[in-house]
């Protein structure tokens, strides 16, 4: 079916949760409820929500990445980081030009999708075992983190922007568009957030349930088998890896528009591990749960920070202990399984 009922079924389509009436309507009534938030929303929910809503596109790429095409990353971290400095880079140094931080979106996320499509190139093309890539991805943020913590000194600059060592770097100008800036708590980087949030969503959900997602599947199930149906699989992977790595990268971009700060941590371990925890304890298989667990655990981390950082390490470590150990599809895929068969054995 093609036109506009065409893409309408291929997005309510089978590749993830949620498929009915009361789904759709249901998801109109929150994205209606988030646009329409700031009517009433103080500027400090505003920031906050804008904080969390950041993450949502790193999480779904990695989503698509790891639920659907099979391949886990630790780089997504690295990917957000890239970003962000090459956003900085060029948004200070064009700051007398015009579209200044629109050039630098722009050069942000496409640096990041050729660093990406280049190390995926070498990895999936070299069929590089399949449990080598998360330390290869590790690996790549840790020599990354690194390599950004040495370059305090003034000799490290670009132009006549500092990368700041493990200070950072600092002064980076929100997106600007016109009079309209994208920055802080103001009311437009909320809605940038939350339009990024549901186009990234429904964007993936059309893409995993055309015959393009339905072929990364295949790759997940049985690279063999799709090999040899004619398929370049390690294009397939290169494709798959390097969109994933563009969505991290607009993470990037929303976050230090958001901060006008990043530094070499936003590529460290910890930083490394969350979207997995995110992925994996929402459920890999579905979008709309990496979505939720994304924006739930954000949120719940930032408050545990508050009273100690070391207990929002902890515990995101039991979650995802308890996750593996009671929950392996992911707790949301998992209770919305639970719910389908209650409902079946329901007299």
């Amino acid at each position: 079916m093609r036109g506009p009922l065409g893409i309408f079924s291929r997005v309510g389509g089978r590749q993830d949760l949620g498929r009915g009436a009361a789904f759709w309507v249901a998801f109109a009534i929150v994205a209606l409820g988030l646009v329409a938030f700031p009517l009433f929303g103080s500027a400090f929910y505003l920031s906050n929500l804008a904080n969390f809503f950041v993450y949502v596109p790193m999480g779904l790429g990695l989503c698509l990445l790891w639920g659907y095409g099979g391949i886990l990353s630790f780089g997504q971290a690295s990917f957000f980081g890239i970003s962000g400095y090459v956003y900085g880079i060029v948004a200070q140094n064009l700051s007398l030009t015009p579209g200044a931080s629109l050039l630098g979106v722009a050069a942000a996320i496409l640096a990041t999708v050729i660093v990406a499509a280049l190390f995926g190139y070498f990895v999936f093309y070299g069929q590089v075992s399949a449990w080598i890539i998360p330390l290869l991805t590790l690996v790549l943020s840790l020599i990354l983190e690194t390599f950004m913590a040495q370059t305090a000194g003034y000799q490290w600059r670009i132009g006549h922007v500092l990368l700041g060592g493990y200070n950072g770097m600092t002064g980076i100008p929100s997106i600007q568009v016109g009079p309209l800036e994208f920055g802080g708590a103001s009311i437009a980087l909320y809605l940038l957030t939350v339009i990024a949030m549901l186009l990234g969503y429904l964007g993936l959900r059309l893409l995993v349930n055309s015959h393009f997602g339905y072929v990364v599947v295949g790759v997940r199930d049985d690279v063999e088998r799709t090999r040899m149906l004619g398929y370049n699989v390690a294009r397939m992977q290169v494709t798959v890896f390097a969109l994933a790595a563009g969505l991290a990268g607009l993470s990037g971009v929303l976050y230090v528009s958001w901060g006008n700060y990043i530094n070499p941590s936003s590529m460290g371990l910890y930083a490394a591990t969350l979207p997995v925890i995110w992925t994996a304890v929402g459920g890999r298989s579905s979008l709309i749960a990496v979505t939720l667990s994304t924006v739930a655990l954000k949120w719940l981390a930032d408050s545990l920070a508050v009273r100690g950082g070391e207990y929002a390490f902890l515990i995101m470590g039991a979650l995802l202990l308890a996750t593996m150990l009671f929950f392996p599809a992911g707790i949301v895929v998992s209770l919305n399984r639970l719910w389908r068969r209650a409902r079946r054995q329901a007299p």
